[in-house]
């Protein structure tokens, strides 16, 4: 079991947690530019009389506006950043109720091994065997392996 939560560390938990930096910083740019093309839009309609460049700056101004207000919102962009959290949170949430197990020093305290286990192993979307062969080859490899604790994810 200790091995399994240095692969939830290691592997799938920072990963999570890296592509949720990226959703992240994504969200923030078009939450930004939008609001800012749209401006910049209404600036160029507001001087259409004074010439052709304005008008230019009007219409492409809001066309990339729309296009960034459209990736944003029609791509849920907000959405998948929740969602790599929240999934960074719930492999934290399974380390934690592995190490609380594993310090258990009471036995009636403690939730019986081979049900533990198979709970782990089902809440990762793998069967019994794959957890064990997971937890057996990221002993032996270290940081060779690529594999990832969940498959559900």
């Amino acid at each position: 079991m200790r091995e399994i939560v240095t692969v939830l560390n290691r592997k799938d938990k920072e990963d999570y947690l890296r592509l949720g930096k990226k959703a992240l910083k994504l969200n923030k740019i078009l939450a930004i530019s939008g609001p800012l093309l749209t401006g910049l839009a209404a600036f160029g309609s507001a001087f259409a009389g004074h010439g052709s460049w304005a008008v230019v700056l009007g219409v492409v101004a809001g066309a990339l506006s729309t296009v960034l207000n459209t990736i944003e919102h029609g791509g849920q962009v907000g959405m998948v950043f929740e969602m790599y959290r929240s999934n960074a949170g719930f492999f934290e949430l399974m380390q934690e109720s592995i190490e609380s197990n594993l310090k258990e020093r009471e036995v009636e305290r403690r939730e019986n091994g081979e049900l533990f286990e198979m709970k782990v192993a089902l809440q990762l979307g793998r069967s019994l065997s794959e957890l064990r062969d997971l937890a057996t080859s990221s002993a032996m490899k270290r940081e060779a392996n690529h594999e990832f604790a969940s498959k559900l994810f």
